[in-house]
């Protein structure tokens, strides 16, 4: 069954599960023929167990003392006791009035979020691109067979350099803005590789470097929107950290799960290559 591209609705319905068959299977071939699309689901699927994993818990906290009272006791007061209990000034009625709607509007609210909808994640997503960049680290640096999408760690020192060629050329060009591949040796962590990776705006893109010991990193990079200014900043994402900036034309997130001092000489070696302007050569690694 061939289609057109599947709106938002129906991702999102192929991602719970809702649609039959015949669907279901023309969305799943259609995404894996755009592999761009399909990596922006995987993002909406991670932003949802990430927030069920962070909010879950609450539904099985107890309900504050007050609001208890108030629904236990809400269809059982009657007579001349409810009435003495009652507002008698109009302005104290609508008061509480609205504090029960306020109420449940929060419970509400807070259930709601339980099951975000890829809509309201896309949506919500948008102007908090290092949390992209936290959600990408998640989702991909776990991966042992297909890491990233151009390896460049693999083959000769001549196919390792002709791929880190190829991967800058291809960022650059998709990026609309100059893909530097920055030089971590010094502080231990070599270039895997990268992917194209979907942002808010347009796309983004995937570097990951990765130690001796098996320990990775990514830099996520994007062109941020006219006139973003964003100094040298440090975020926690759970477990992750970060250190993003943003210039004109230029927007850096490095991403792992390292002391925060290791990450940030990761950071400053990076910075110091886009703020020299400079384009590092090849990463090419010794033949073993």
């Amino acid at each position: 069954m061939d289609m057109q591209r599947p709106d938002e609705s129906t991702l999102s319905a192929w991602l719970d599960g809702e649609l039959d068959d015949t669907t279901r299977q023309a969305v799943a071939a259609w995404l894996q023929a755009h592999p761009e699309e399909a990596a922006r689901v995987r993002l909406w699927a991670a932003d949802r167990d990430a927030l069920r994993a962070r909010f879950d818990p609450v539904l099985d906290e107890p309900l504050p003392e007050a609001l208890r009272r108030t629904v236990q006791e809400g269809g059982r007061r009657r007579g001349p006791a409810a009435l003495a209990a009652a507002p008698r000034h109009p302005l104290a009625l609508a008061a509480a009035v609205a504090g029960l709607l306020l109420t449940g509007a929060l419970v509400g609210a807070l259930l709601a979020r339980q099951f975000p909808s890829p809509r309201e994640l896309a949506s919500a997503s948008r102007g908090n691109w290092p949390q992209r960049a936290a959600v990408a680290h998640a989702v991909y640096v776990p991966e042992v067979r297909h890491p990233v999408e151009v390896n460049v760690a693999e083959g000769t020192p001549e196919v390792q350099q002709a791929q880190e060629e190829h991967l800058a050329r291809w960022l650059t060009k998709r990026l609309d803005m100059p893909v530097r591949l920055f030089d971590l040796r010094s502080e231990g962590f070599a270039l895997v590789g990268g992917r194209l990776l979907p942002d808010a705006q347009g796309p983004s893109a995937q570097l990951m470097y990765q130690n001796s010991g098996g320990q990775r990193v990514t830099v996520y990079l994007r062109k941020p929107e006219s006139g973003t200014q964003t100094a040298f900043r440090y975020q926690q994402e759970g477990e992750l950290g970060m250190f993003y900036w943003a210039e004109e034309g230029y927007g850096c997130a490095l991403v792992g799960k390292l002391p925060r001092e290791r990450l940030l000489a990761l950071a400053e070696a990076a910075y110091k290559q886009v703020e020299a302007s400079i384009t590092p050569p090849p990463v090419t690694k010794p033949s073993s």
